[in-house]
């Protein structure tokens, strides 16, 4: 059963979300708002991020029906490695600015098509990958370029729930929705 978003999709854009296998994301301004904090730890600086906890329900909910998921960053940090982890991401390429390396790499380990995987960016070093995935996403408050290219731009900004919003167009499309609302008994008894 179709729900009332998905029943307002360009064709273009289910049958691109419905072939996804795989969901690659950037990290700040897409897993994150973009905020860096920096604390002191005797004296030290550390870095700290906030992230959504909707995206991670999103996500777990994709690794449960096999659909994959990880990141590739331009930047290191030891914060994106726990929230990794606790997010089982399969992949997790951080400090590579040239994304593209990356990117090749994890489809041939997953021998994958270019066409089977989303990516989510939100400026322009995420541009390439948006072009090049079957499901080129831009979050809602992404550098306008990339939003010109990208196949779908999120009504949420980064780390406000776009991560969540594209798992699920995915889990929709792919017809897995009213099995996860059964699961949390959010279907409304007649």
């Amino acid at each position: 059963m179709l729900t009332k978003d998905m029943q307002m999709l360009p064709a273009h854009i289910f049958s691109k979300a419905s072939k996804v296998k795989l969901l690659l994301m950037d990290v700040d301004g897409v897993l994150t708002d973009s905020t860096i904090l920096y604390l002191t730890d005797n004296g030290k600086p550390v870095e700290c991020k906030g992230f959504n906890s909707k995206d991670g329900l999103g996500l777990y909910l994709l690794n449960q029906y096999g659909i994959s998921t990880g990141v590739i960053s331009g930047r290191v940090s030891p914060s994106v490695e726990e929230r990794s982890r606790i997010l089982k991401f399969k992949h997790v390429y951080q400090g590579h600015m040239d994304k593209q390396e990356a990117f090749d790499k994890i489809l041939a380990e997953e021998k994958l098509d270019a066409s089977e995987v989303a990516f989510v960016g939100d400026d322009f070093h995420d541009g390439p990958l948006v072009v090049q995935s079957g499901l080129g996403v831009a979050v809602g408050n992404a550098a306008e370029e990339l939003k010109s290219v990208a196949d779908y731009v999120t009504k949420s900004n980064g780390g406000a729930g776009a991560v969540r919003e594209v798992c699920e167009l995915i889990l929709k499309t792919q017809g897995y929705w009213e099995e996860v609302l059964n699961k949390y008994q959010l279907v409304k008894k007649r």
